[in-house]
């Protein structure tokens, strides 16, 4: 019986890490779903072995009658010529007018899904997983601005994301 008990607190304990914020990381409010959907491009991210090596990377994002988000990220591995696609499913965390989702690409496990700046005409987000590690800049462009970057970074940096490590996407409009 212990045991079990264990088990579970350990199960909840591992759920709410990755669906928590990062320390200094505030998810926007006033954020409206209906605006955010659509196709996003990805300008820079942090390093993971789900992204690794790929380019041309893009999420799409569809509210589903249940209300729910699918999510459908896709990028091309060149050394390999070929496209991988993931689908997901998004959540809110709070309410839906706060920028804190969970996604799941993998049944029941969710990770965080902070967007932590938004314009007012819905172009560019900086978002956020569930630590530091996780950070991507998304735009409706697969180009920006060089003054964007440098905020991107500068914002990114002061909240403690390890800005050096930041891998600036491929978005070669050949593939």
């Amino acid at each position: 019986m212990l045991i079990k008990r264990i088990l579970i607190l350990c199960s909840a304990l591992f759920i709410v890490s990755c669906t928590g914020i990062p320390d200094g990381v505030k998810p926007i409010d006033n954020f409206n779903l209906e605006k955010y959907q659509g196709t996003w491009y990805e300008i820079a991210r942090l390093d993971h072995s789900f992204e690794r090596d790929l380019e041309n990377v893009s999420a799409q994002y569809r509210i589903k009658t249940d209300g729910n988000v699918e999510v459908i990220n896709q990028g091309f591995l060149p050394k390999d010529k070929i496209w991988k696609k993931a689908i997901g499913n998004a959540k809110f965390v709070q309410s839906s007018d706060k920028g804190y989702l969970k996604v799941s690409f993998f049944g029941p496990f969710y990770g965080s899904y902070i967007i932590f700046e938004l314009d007012e005409h819905y172009q560019h987000a900086f978002v956020s997983g569930p630590d530091l590690s996780y950070l991507w800049l998304l735009s409706r462009t697969k180009t920006i601005e060089p003054e964007l970057m440098n905020h991107f970074i500068e914002k990114a940096k002061t909240l403690g994301f390890d800005t050096e490590n930041l891998i600036l996407v491929n978005q070669d409009s050949n593939r």
